[in-house]
């Protein structure tokens, strides 16, 4: 390979180096508009310090009006005004919704749902993954799109689909049937392999060929649970197999253009991890809720997750809305400081690029009530305003592009877990992935602690706690390195119903929870889940009252074989029975937590682990409801201050920095964050592009 191989990050470098920062702007779809409000959108967007937008998302239509018909005239222009105005075209390859044309043509791309309906047109994503038509007439549009706009000065990244598995994650047509048999082949090699893996024996599904089998569509009562779960797997393969057609085109034609694609955070059908190796940059459509108190929480893992799964690459935060959605049964506003505070949040773990659904608040159309940076009432409004000074101050900041986050503490996350999890027919269906795993973030953040959100195969060799919230498929491997993690010198905490089945769905034997049991020094007989409401008292062995705390959803019947307790459930049958526990193993310690505590506990459980750990926050003594995070480029760091709460608040920084969102560079050791209030504070000794020397040396 010579020094100009295009590779990933070389890709990446020069989109960076083009966008001069952090990257700024929107969803641009200016086909909904008459021309001349195109000339006051470029106007604005300059205003505004717009640098980079989505474009042509849904142009199929627009561009092929007719099977092989291309015409590209609208969009021609529209990018020659965006070069003409420095702004980068993130161009997308159009295929997120089929035009009518090809849907009338050829019916057969139409999903089919498990109970045998057909999804028709006038949404979007109405084409089966698995279709050959659907992929054959996307991978044309691709060809004839790459080829014309392979030299145009706008183009600087290339963002195939739109959301992925958002509204139609699987199809149960026959095409996917047949497509869904010739996937198991490749994985099982052979039906006898397929059966043992399947526990076919059961309800008499034993199968003599792969030709008997069908996607696990509505059946009498629950569809086998390893159909379901390989079935998932399919899925979302079929989806990055019409993912990965697009992006070999481009990687033909333009192999010097990233490519992306926009992941929606929190969505079930779609595995990141598994995506991640497949692009350039990572993408990220992040929409919290305003009416939800801890929506910044939640959010904050989805950005650790992105990064994460990109290696601790930056990543980019493609949509977010300027204000509400139009999407919710109750779609509330954001309130003055939050657009501006979430979007520093997204930075502060990694994002290098804040993009918004989208420019212009739309006239017509399913999300017209979606809000926009210029929204229906124009500009002279709240919003615009805000959008704008975010802008002003993120172009105040560009040595931020490309830096990085180290953190000491991972959590792990398994798409193929989530999956297992959710199927029917288990002890609890309120025992929900994203739940669990954010019982435990919450109290990570809240203790001021920077988590990673790894998959258990990631080398967990630079963390010194690993958190575990109830991981119910782990396969022996992973359990085997989370145990010697642990004899090496690490620390792990686990919570309930981890452990539990194999990749393939089947119970790990001998007592939950299965290949941990070693490590953790108990043994799980029966699960006891518990009553909508009702709560049980814990507390500290051999302590008097008052009680530790209070826990529900579920209990545990645990046996402790060298662990000791560390906190026991209080009450008739249940008094004295461990809680959670503790056990020295190898070099290292390993908890289990056998219920779900209250927030305070969990709290500090979590707290005694990292103390273990020697974990300690990103930066001490800071009230609760203030985030801190440091991005490190090389020499140099920034650290991002974030205000969750509706006071003031005085911050003691342990050495001096500059503030970088203001003209006043002197070095300080205390900056002030008013309610809702950012600080970016660097400790670079000079104005922007200085030597990179740490304060600490001066």
């Amino acid at each position: 390979m010579n020094d100009t191989t295009p590779t990933p990050a070389r890709r990446v470098a020069a989109l960076r180096a083009r966008l001069g920062g952090i990257g700024f702007g929107a969803d641009y779809n200016p086909d909904q508009w008459p021309e001349a409000t195109r000339t006051e959108d470029l106007k604005l967007m300059t205003e505004a310090g717009v640098t980079v937008v989505n474009l042509a998302i849904f142009g199929w239509a627009r561009v092929e009006p007719a099977r092989d018909a291309y015409d590209f005239g609208y969009f021609d222009q529209v990018m020659d005004d965006l070069a003409a105005h420095g702004i980068t075209a993130d161009l997308a390859t159009m295929t997120a919704a089929p035009p009518p044309w090809l849907v009338t043509e050829h019916p057969e791309v139409l999903p089919v749902t498990a109970d045998g309906v057909v999804l028709s047109p006038g949404g979007r994503q109405h084409f089966c993954p698995s279709s050959p038509v659907f992929r054959d007439r996307a991978a044309r549009l691709v060809e004839a799109v790459a080829t014309h706009y392979r030299d145009h000065p706008a183009l600087g990244l290339w963002h195939v689909g739109n959301e992925y598995g958002c509204h139609v994650a699987e199809c149960f047509c026959d095409t996917s049937a047949a497509d869904f048999r010739r996937w198991l082949g490749e994985r099982y090699n052979s039906v006898d392999a397929l059966n043992d893996a399947w526990s076919t024996d059961f309800w008499s599904q034993r199968y003599a060929s792969f030709d008997q089998i069908l996607p696990p569509r509505t059946a009498p009562t629950y569809p086998n649970p390893s159909q379901q779960l390989d079935f998932k797997r399919f899925g979302n393969d079929a989806l990055r197999t019409c993912f990965e057609t697009e992006t070999a085109i481009l990687r033909r034609i333009t192999p010097d253009v990233p490519v992306t694609t926009n992941f929606l955070a929190g969505l079930k059908s779609v595995d990141i991890y598994d995506w991640a190796p497949t692009m350039d940059v990572l993408s990220l459509d992040s929409y919290p809720d305003p009416n939800r108190d801890q929506a910044h929480i939640g959010a904050a893992m989805s950005y650790d997750t992105i990064r994460c799964a990109g290696g601790g690459e930056p990543w980019l935060l493609t949509e977010q809305a300027p204000s509400a959605v139009n999407w919710r049964s109750r779609n509330a506003g954001k309130t003055p400081g939050d657009m501006r505070l979430w979007s520093w949040q997204a930075v502060a773990q990694g994002a290098d690029a804040i993009m918004y659904f989208q420019w212009r608040q739309s006239r017509g159309g399913a999300e017209k009530f979606h809000s926009g940076m210029v929204p229906h009432a124009g500009v002279d409004t709240r919003v615009f305003r805000e959008v704008s000074e975010l802008g002003g101050e993120l172009a105040r900041v560009p040595e931020l592009a490309g830096t990085r986050i180290h953190n000491r503490v991972a959590l792990l996350s398994d798409w193929h877990s989530w999956w297992a999890l959710e199927l029917d027919s288990h002890p609890s269906d309120a025992v929900r992935h994203l739940d669990r795993a954010f019982d435990h973030y919450a109290a990570l953040f809240d203790l001021g602690i920077g988590v990673d959100v790894v998959h258990p195969s990631a080398d967990l060799s630079g963390y010194d706690l690993v958190v575990v919230p109830s991981l119910y498929l782990l396969s022996a491997e992973h359990g085997a390195k989370l145990s010697r993690f642990v004899a090496d010198g690490g620390s792990i905490v686990v919570s309930f119903f981890s452990g539990i089945v194999d990749e393939h769905d089947r119970v790990h034997l001998g007592g939950y929870p299965g290949p941990l049991r070693e490590a953790l020094g108990v043994s799980v007989q029966e699960f006891w889940p518990t009553d909508v409401g009702r709560t049980f008292a814990l507390r500290t062995p051999g302590a008097a009252e008052p009680e530790a705390g209070a826990a529900d959803l579920w209990r545990e019947d645990v046996t402790l074989k060298g662990a000791r307790t560390e906190l026991e459930f209080v009450g008739p049958h249940w008094e004295g029975r461990p809680a959670a526990t503790v056990h020295s193993y190898g070099a290292g310690t390993a908890r289990y937590i056998a219920t779900r505590p209250d927030v305070a506990t969990m709290r500090t459980l979590l707290a005694r682990a990292c103390a273990d750990a020697a974990v300690d926050p990103v930066l001490p003594n800071l009230p609760a409801g203030i985030q801190a995070a440091i991005r490190r480029g090389e020499g140099y760091d920034v650290l991002i201050l974030l205000n969750h709460t509706g006071s003031i608040h005085d911050i003691e920084l342990p050495t001096a920095r500059r503030d970088l969102l203001t003209d006043d560079h002197r070095l300080t050791h205390r900056t002030t964050l008013a309610p809702r209030g950012v600080a970016v504070l660097g400790s670079l000794p000079t104005e922007h592009g200085g030597t990179g020397q740490s304060l600490e040396t001066e």
